[in-house]
């Protein structure tokens, strides 16, 4: 079989225009972090484990996910909807309607952040108990660190001063 290699101003197109295989997380310039960052923001899990149970309109959303801003609950909306995760249908009716539903990409996805919603609220207890643990440790050892500078600033030959200047 010959294998024939596009050349020329067409074949750059098609180069340019072709989607990657599979994303690289650890690639600065590739677009799947911006789709991370979308995902797993704090108001795009909210809002995504929100309409993984149904479809809700902005206010409902805003009520649901409490602590959002409009501003913020808007701008996670339109990227969540620009990724293909949300679809945002509009009601020609007065007043105007428009309700925010899961697409079948954003239920695959909703289901992943579900199960780690859901893993980090059975395990909260845990988790807690680590932190006070962890926060006792640190206050010890700079309660230790600050006596054993005292100690040293004890010990220590004053400094001498320098001359003065007539």
């Amino acid at each position: 079989m010959i294998e024939t290699r596009r050349s020329g101003h067409l074949a750059r197109a098609m180069n340019r225009n072709a989607l990657p295989r599979r994303g690289d997380l650890y690639a600065p310039a590739c677009p799947s972090r911006g789709v991370l960052d979308h995902v797993t923001s704090r108001w795009g899990v909210l809002v995504l484990v929100a309409l993984l149970e149904s479809t809700h309109r902005f206010s409902e959303l805003r009520r649901k996910v409490a602590g959002v801003s409009e501003k913020m609950l808007a701008q996670t909306l339109q990227a969540l909807e620009r990724d293909g995760f949300v679809l945002r249908e509009v009601y020609p009716v007065i007043p105007p309607r428009v309700d925010y539903s899961l697409t079948p990409l954003g239920r695959e996805v909703a289901g992943h952040v579900e199960a780690l919603t859901d893993w980090i609220e059975e395990r909260l207890p845990r988790i807690l108990e680590h932190r006070a643990r962890h926060e006792e440790h640190r206050a010890r050892h700079e309660e230790h660190r600050a006596r054993q500078e005292d100690a040293r600033a004890g010990h220590e030959a004053p400094r001498p001063r320098p001359a003065r200047r007539a």
